[in-house]
């Protein structure tokens, strides 16, 4: 059994660090039935881990990118009060895109990224690689960057009292505020109990009166989340922008504790609205009430990331150094597949994405939602593979047929595809790469800094979660390898 973490483990790695460096109105849908359901502790949903798969059998691999850092921010505030983080809080993939990667930047947004694949040594598990695949956000300038009619939807309800909650939220709103123009909109819609609009759709330039009404909001009442969801969405689509980005910004623990709490009737909503080119992204705030599986639920579905908010630096890394990848998506509908080399590749695991997994025929198939990638952001995923020969985690059956053979040339562990839309289309575009061992680096040392790095985040994920794929590794270990490759802290 592996030893508790340090919080000095965690605090080694608690920055983010820079490797290198008017349509008419439409009426909203109307609303479920409502039900009841009584407040409990954080929540978050454990799905289990993806396990090795054998190239033979199941040679293609298919999800949707996520760029969701809740999850680093969480695990980092429970270990900072000396507390190991539920399991379940700790998705891999998270944890690891929380960092930035030094990428190279995309040169046209008409070829909205650029995509980076390295292949080296596990410095774990002697015999297995690692294959990592890089995709980085085309940048938007600030004068080209798409107008922009936000609401923020806040929630006011008692558990939002605490001082790392409706006080942090009014703080952290007012740095994003700073962010924007005489060209951007901003609405203010609170809930508890009932929802109420304490700011009608204004100039972004107007920011004395949008502070002035945030730093007036209160906390009281029960937590009426849905009301304020189906409000906030009215908001946005009355002055609704077709040459825009148009989000709801969702502040709240996620104790959706009276009116509609069933996930799945407002994942559908969300979704619904989506398709009317209203987005949602979601901030959460607090410990001890902290609806995680609520939150990520209703991102995802509303083509929006989920953050958590646990300090003013925190705040000022997502809605401010960041608010550009926030804010204004590059990509709709963002996904990858990758099909590995039977004659190369024995095994292979994707490390986290279990929340993001698809099926292989969803890949072409442009109905079928994915993550959003917003201006220059960088998105990582991992795999450990077991090369032909290598150490087996799935034992051989008797009766097993032979390898097959390579289709393409030998030198290829695998071929990656990524397939997205630009925001206004819904026609898909593909972007293909294949994995060459050839570049391969011959040594953990002497692979790229970043890859390093992100490889340490990722071991240092999995041992918080049980260590069940992480062999004899240890929190020492971990720590070696991310000192050994730490960049500059751009935000520290």
């Amino acid at each position: 059994m592996q030893a508790p973490a340090p919080v000095g483990a965690m605090k080694s790695m608690n920055r983010g660090f820079s490797i290198a460096r008017t349509e008419a109105v439409r009426a909203p849908e109307p609303l479920p039935p409502r039900y009841y359901h009584d407040e409990g502790r954080d929540k978050f949903d454990a799905p289990a881990e993806n396990a090795f798969k054998l190239v033979r059998e199941e040679p293609v691999s298919t999800f949707s990118l996520d760029v969701d850092t809740a999850s680093y921010a969480f695990v980092r505030a429970s270990l900072n009060r000396n507390v190991m983080p539920q399991p379940g809080s700790v998705r891999p993939e998270e944890m690891v895109n929380y960092f930035r990667y030094d990428y190279a930047r995309p040169v046209s947004k008409d070829v909205p990224f650029s995509n980076a694949v390295s292949v080296f040594p596990s410095p774990f598990t002697a015999g297995r690689k690692i294959v990592r695949i890089g995709v980085r956000g085309y940048d938007l300038r600030a004068a080209t960057r798409p107008r922009a009619n936000l609401v923020f939807l806040v929630d006011t309800s008692g558990s939002m009292h605490e001082p790392n909650k409706l006080p942090l939220v009014k703080q952290a709103l007012s740095m994003l505020l700073d962010t924007l123009d005489e060209r951007d909109r901003v609405a203010i819609v609170t809930y508890a109990g009932n929802a109420g609009v304490p700011l009608a759709p204004t100039p972004a330039s107007d920011k004395a009166r949008i502070r002035a009404v945030l730093n007036h909001l209160e906390a009281g009442g029960s937590t009426a989340g849905a009301e304020g969801i189906r409000q906030a969405y009215a908001l946005a689509e009355q002055s609704f922008d077709p040459h825009g980005v148009n989000r709801v910004m969702l502040a709240t623990d996620g104790d959706f504790n009276v009116g509609i709490t069933s996930t799945a009737e407002l994942k559908g909503y969300v979704e619904r609205e989506r398709g009317k080119g209203v987005f949602l992204s979601v901030l959460g705030f607090g410990m001890g009430n902290y609806n995680d599986a609520m939150m990520q639920t209703l991102a995802q579905n509303g083509n929006g990331a989920a953050a958590y908010i646990d300090t003013l630096g925190e705040a000022r890394k997502v809605l401010v150094d960041e608010a550009s990848g926030t804010l204004f998506p590059i990509a709709k509908d963002v996904k990858i597949q990758v099909e590995f080399n039977p004659a190369t590749v024995a095994e292979y695991r994707l490390i986290g994405y279990e929340t993001r997994m698809l099926n292989r025929d969803d890949f072409d198939n442009d109905k079928v939602d994915a993550g959003d990638v917003g201006a220059g952001q960088t998105v990582t995923a991992l795999y450990e593979i077991v090369p032909v020969g290598g150490p087996r985690a799935i034992p051989a059956l008797r009766y097993q047929r032979p390898a097959a053979r390579a289709v393409a040339g030998g030198s290829e562990y695998g071929y990656v595809k990524i397939r997205y839309k630009l925001p206004k289309s819904d026609v898909s575009r593909l972007i293909a790469t294949p994995i060459d061992h050839r570049a391969e680096a011959p040594s953990f040392e002497t692979a790229p800094q970043d890859a390093r790095f992100a490889t340490a985040v990722a071991a240092f994920a999995e041992l918080l979660k049980g260590g069940k794929y992480s062999g004899r590794l240890t929190y020492d270990d971990v720590l070696r390898v991310a000192n050994g490759a730490r960049g500059e802290d751009a935000y520290g």
